[in-house]
């Protein structure tokens, strides 16, 4: 657009340059005695000169006008640049952990910068990585006072309050920190590990059922734990005396975890304890087929106490049979052939258990019944010590391990006693390995809390 322009000007003015030397003319000017003859054209040309020399006068007088404004916003500039420099410096000492660093740059950038968020951020997780507790609480509590940090002041303070172990305190900040963000991850999962902390099983169900809702919970993992959260909530109810609510809350649970052998025992207990035994071997074996574990077994074996071990042999076959290939299986069967002194039985299941066994070798359990066989079976006190002496260097016994931690564990209860996770206990028949990748566990360990502090 601007090229156009100046062409039109330049015509124009070629135009009129053409014009008034076509018609040179003459103009007369007295003033005060003084008298000046000359030509239009020298005359335009003295106008534009004059003209040009006021405008450049102009120019100059306003630069020097403005020239300290210039200074001013010259020298804000710089000291923006060195104060976001001293941010960036601050933070990248806070992340490879160099605390006097961190606090020298949190220290320049509040003099040079006038961010106030950014800063109060910087001196906030300088003062937690020194350990000055005082000073990061107070500049955290600072934030709450501006909407632009008030959930970083709130997650502060929420991690502050648990590693002081003040659970009620951590409840109120991430629960203000949810109503004010209601999609934001970290207060959602902050206040469903407190619930399951305190065993509000109720309301850490409707809060899971938002996170649900609000894909912070990947859907199957959400399941999973809506069934882990109905088996305490049932256990809760069973310890009130609402056994009917108990069992109807055991069978939900049952249906959402189809890989935990402890939703379908508590099931099973609660029909046995109703009389309804038919009922309750109809639990068992239908979680025989998805989880076989020991503890089902035992009530399995326990439905008809009077039974004779042949009876017995004939109700653990049927339940292997519902998945028979399972290490439990073989068990189950050889612990009541031993019983019914069937050897032949016994040893065929145990040397098929021996057989599949993982790596390593197979478990204590195993290598205890195999002794067994031996000393009943032969007398062989010589083959059933060399099995012993074998369960010694072999895996432990089957146990719930951890996926966050590896930690192992004789039950399953809803949190990780070693790493406070929720719902990563698994049965695992395996040798023990590495811990492998999980959910993040929501809440400190309550072993840890002391180090913590």
């Amino acid at each position: 657009m601007r090229v156009p322009i100046a062409l039109v000007l330049i015509a124009v003015l070629v135009a009129a340059a053409a014009f008034v030397a076509d018609h040179p003319g003459r103009v007369d000017i007295v003033w005060q005695g003084w008298e000046v003859e000359t030509s239009v054209g020298v005359l335009a040309a003295a106008l534009t000169v004059v003209v040009v020399v006021l405008i450049a006068i102009g120019g100059i007088l306003r630069r020097l006008i403005r020239l300290p404004r210039i200074l001013r916003r010259r020298r804000r500039e710089r000291r923006r640049r060195a104060g976001y420099a001293a941010l960036t410096s601050g933070f990248a000492a806070i992340a490879a952990g160099d605390p006097p660093r961190a606090r020298q740059a949190a220290r320049r950038a509040a003099l040079l910068l006038d961010e106030v968020p950014l800063t109060l951020a910087l001196s906030a997780q300088a003062a937690q990585l020194d350990g000055d507790a005082d000073t990061a609480r107070h500049l955290m509590t600072a934030m709450l006072d501006r909407p632009e940090t008030l959930l970083f002041g709130l997650r502060g303070l929420y991690v502050d309050a648990i590693r002081a172990g003040d659970d009620a305190a951590a409840l109120t900040l991430a629960e203000r920190a949810r109503r004010l963000r209601p999609d934001l991850a970290w207060a959602i999962e902050a206040v469903l590990a407190l619930q399951l902390r305190t065993e509000r099983w109720d309301a850490a169900r409707d809060t899971l059922a938002d996170a649900a809702r609000r894909h912070v919970i990947p859907p199957e993992r959400a399941r999973h734990h809506r069934g882990t959260l109905l088996l305490e909530s049932s256990r809760a109810a069973e310890r009130r005396g609402e056994r009917r609510q108990a069992l109807s809350l055991a069978a939900q649970a049952v249906a959402l975890t189809p890989d935990l052998a402890d939703p379908a025992c508590h099931q099973a207990r609660l029909l046995i304890a109703q009389g309804r035994v038919r009922a309750a071997r109809r639990v068992i074996e239908r979680a025989w087929a998805t989880a076989p574990h020991p503890e089902l077994a035992r009530l399995h074996a326990g439905l008809q106490p009077d039974a004779t071990p042949l009876a017995r042999l004939a109700a653990a076959q049927r339940l292997a049979a519902v998945s028979p290939e399972a290490e439990e299986s073989h068990v189950a069967v050889a612990d009541a052939a031993l019983d019914a002194r069937l050897w032949g039985e016994a040893r065929r299941h145990l040397v098929r258990a021996v057989e599949t066994a993982p790596t390593p070798g197979p478990s204590r359990r195993l290598c205890r019944l195999m002794a067994r066989l031996e000393e009943s079976e032969h007398a062989d006190a010589a083959g059933g010590r060399e099995w012993l002496e074998r369960a010694v260097a072999t895996p432990a016994d089957p146990r719930y391990v951890c996926a966050q931690c590896g930690g192992e564990c004789a039950e399953r209860p809803p949190l990780c006693p070693h790493c406070g996770a929720f719902d990563t206990l698994a049965w695992s028949t395996d040798a023990p390995s590495p811990p492998f990748a999980a959910p993040t566990p929501l809440l400190p360990a309550p072993s840890d809390l002391a180090a913590l502090r």
